[in-house]
């Protein structure tokens, strides 16, 4: 991924997945469209994925959730995503990502989020 998003023009701080989501601390230029990055970043890591790794049945959700971060809490955010196997022991992915809209005060359906 971090590969796919430099060839974007994008710079990759810090990057990480669970078994069935991903975290990518990303910085882009004031040119990036966001959905255009994230549809190039799903759509050519999905074809990796069926060419190399031969998992058919795989696929990315439709939508996606993104939430700015200032400068000073770049290494914080980094921690976290290296740290996430950590986390998600304490509170799994769906309750903390709740949290996260909650706390950004960003309206949700949530039959819509998985």
């Amino acid at each position: 991924m971090g590969g796919i998003l430099k060839s974007e023009n994008v710079f990759p701080h810090m990057i990480g997945g669970m078994g069935d989501h991903v975290h990518a601390l990303i910085s882009l230029r004031a040119t990036h469209c966001l959905a255009d990055v994230a549809q190039r970043m799903k759509s050519v890591s999905s074809r990796w994925i069926h060419e190399e790794l031969r998992l058919a049945g795989f696929s990315w959700q439709e939508g996606y959730g993104a939430f700015s971060v200032s400068p000073s809490h770049l290494e914080r955010v980094a921690r976290y995503i290296q740290n996430q196997e950590k986390h998600h022991r304490v509170k799994s992915f769906q309750e903390e990502y709740i949290e996260m809209l909650q706390a950004g005060m960003v309206s949700y359906d949530e039959r819509h989020l998985w």
